[in-house]
C-alpha cells in the first residue's frame, strides 16, 4: 500500500491483506499474515485503532477517519490530523525520550500510523476508576510536561526552527476548532451536541449558563488559548490519553497538537485527576475510597511540584532560545534577575492552569465528550451528585484563579466540596 492510493478505511477483515507487504509492520510481528490476529479496540471519539498480533510480536495500527467517529459522517473531519499526530509524537520522543510509543511507519495518504503495542499497559482513566494507586504517574507526567513544553518553546528552540514548526502545526485548524468550541463555549449555552445528567443537573446547568463572571472568564481563557502560541502542546492530555503500568507511563494520541499556552496541557491533565477525585464516591461498591481520594490529591501535588522543579531546572540549564537570554542576566552576573523572570512565568502558568482546569471539568460533564469516571456510575442520582460537586469546584477555580496561591489551597477546596451533603 502506498500513500498514493485512494483513502480506504481499514477493517478487521481487510487489514492483513492491505498491510501484509508493509515491511515495518512485518519486521515487528512476522510476515505470515495467515497467522495474524487483528482486533479493533478503538474506544475514542475520532479514530480506528487495531491491535495486530503475529508470530514474532504485536503492533498498533491507528487510522484517522474522515469524520468524527463519536458523531458519525454528519461531522466531517480532515484526515490530516494523523499527520499532526505523527509529527507531534516524533517531537515528544526527542524532547522526552521514552515517554511515547515508538513509531514504526507513517502513511500520510491512508492517514495511518503503525506504532509500538504497549502491553501490559492500560488506560490511566480505567486504572483510576478501578482504584489503582500507581506510584510513578505524577513524576512521569510532570517530567513529560516540563520537558516537552519547555523544549518546544522559544525558551529553548532556535528561532528559525520554532517558527517553521509553528507554521506546520498552525494548519491543525479543525481540531483546534473542536477545542475552541467544545471546551470554552458549548458548555455555557444550549449547544446542539451538549448533554448532561438530566433532570438532576438541570438547575445547576441553568445557573452556569446565566453566570456572567464564569462566561467572561471562559472567553478570556479561550482568548489565551487562541492567542498565546508559546509552545507545542499535546493538546488533549488527559487520563484517557495516558497508558500505564505500575512502573511505566506513556502518553498517546497527540493529534490535537498545536502551538498554544504552556498552561493548557497542565490544566487539562490536573483537571482529570480532580474529576477522578470527585467521581470516587460513585465507585465505592466494594468499599470506601477514602485512601484513593487522598492518593489522587497527592498526585496533583506531586505532578505540579515535579513540573515546576523540572521546568525550573531546564530554565537554568537549557535556556538557549531567544527569550530571557543569559546575555541579559547570568552573563552579567545577574542570576537573581533570571530567577525573577522564572518566578513570574511560573506564576502565570499557575494562574492560567487553574482556569483551563476549571473549564475542562465543565465541558466533560456538560458538553459532547464525557469522562468514563462519571459515566460509569450507573446510579443517575449518585452520578449527578458527584458531577454537581465537580461543577462547583470547576467554577470556583476558573473564576477565582487569581486569588488562589497554592495547590494545597485547591485541594482543601476540593475536599470541602466533596464532603458537602447537598449541592
Amino acid at each position: 500500500m502506498t500513500g498514493k492510493s485512494p483513502f480506504e478505511a481499514l477493517s478487521v477483515e481487510t487489514l492483513a491483506a492491505r498491510l501484509g507487504a508493509n515491511e515495518a509492520l512485518c519486521s515487528h510481528i512476522g510476515k505470515d499474515t495467515a497467522r495474524w490476529k487483528v482486533r479493533e479496540v478503538g474506544d475514542g471519539n475520532l479514530n480506528l485503532v487495531f491491535i495486530v498480533e503475529g508470530t514474532t510480536g504485536a503492533a498498533v495500527v491507528k487510522q484517522a477517519l474522515p469524520y468524527v467517529r463519536l458523531v458519525g459522517d454528519s461531522w466531517p473531519l480532515p484526515l490530516k490530523r494523523s499527520f499532526f499526530e505523527y509529527h507531534a509524537l516524533t517531537r515528544q520522543q526527542a524532547r522526552a525520550p521514552g515517554s511515547v510509543p515508538a513509531i514504526y511507519h507513517f502513511d500520510e495518504g491512508q492517514a495511518l500510523i503503525i506504532m509500538e503495542y504497549l502491553s501490559p499497559h492500560i488506560i490511566l482513566r480505567r486504572a483510576l476508576i478501578e482504584g489503582r494507586q500507581l506510584p510513578n504517574i505524577a513524576r512521569d507526567i510532570g517530567l513529560f510536561m516540563a520537558r516537552t513544553l519547555f523544549r518546544g518553546s522559544d525558551l529553548s528552540m532556535a528561532t528559525k526552527d520554532r517558527k517553521a514548526d509553528l507554521a506546520l502545526f498552525a494548519d491543525n485548524v479543525e481540531l483546534c476548532d473542536i477545542t475552541e468550541n467544545l471546551v470554552f463555549s458549548d458548555p455555557y449555552f444550549d449547544a446542539k451536541l451538549n448533554r448532561h445528567t438530566s433532570p438532576q443537573l438541570d438547575r445547576i446547568v441553568a445557573e452556569l449558563r446565566a453566570d456572567r463572571d464564569l462566561k467572561v472568564e471562559a472567553q478570556r481563557l479561550k482568548h489565551i488559548f487562541a492567542a498565546n502560541a508559546e509552545t507545542l502542546l499535546h493538546g488533549d492530555l488527559h487520563s484517557g490519553s495516558i497508558m500505564v503500568t505500575d512502573s511505566e507511563t506513556r502518553m498517546i494520541d497527540p493529534e490535537f497538537a498545536f502551538y498554544g499556552p504552556i498552561a493548557f496541557d497542565v490544566g487539562m491533565l490536573l483537571a482529570n485527576f480532580w474529576m477522578a477525585f470527585f467521581s470516587q464516591r460513585g465507585h465505592e461498591q466494594s468499599g470506601k475510597r477514602d485512601a484513593m481520594r487522598a492518593y489522587l490529591l497527592d498526585v496533583t501535588v506531586e505532578t505540579w511540584s515535579v513540573f515546576r522543579s523540572e521546568f525550573s531546572h531546564l530554565w537554568r540549564t537549557e535556556r538557549t532560545g531567544m527569550l530571557y537570554q543569559k546575555s541579559l542576566f547570568e552573563d552579567q552576573g545577574d542570576r537573581l534577575g533570571a530567577e525573577q523572570a522564572l518566578d513570574q512565568m511560573l506564576q502565570q502558568v499557575w494562574t492560567d492552569m487553574l482556569g483551563f482546569a476549571g473549564v475542562e471539568v465543565h465541558r466533560r460533564i456538560l458538553g459532547l465528550a464525557h469522562n468514563a469516571d462519571f459515566e460509569t456510575i450507573a446510579d443517575a442520582d449518585l452520578r449527578a451528585t458527584c458531577e454537581a460537586k465537580a461543577l462547583k469546584f470547576g467554577r470556583h477555580i476558573a473564576v477565582n484563579r487569581r486569588q488562589i496561591h497554592s495547590i494545597d489551597e485547591v485541594n482543601t477546596l476540593a475536599t470541602l466540596i466533596e464532603r458537602e451533603n447537598r449541592i
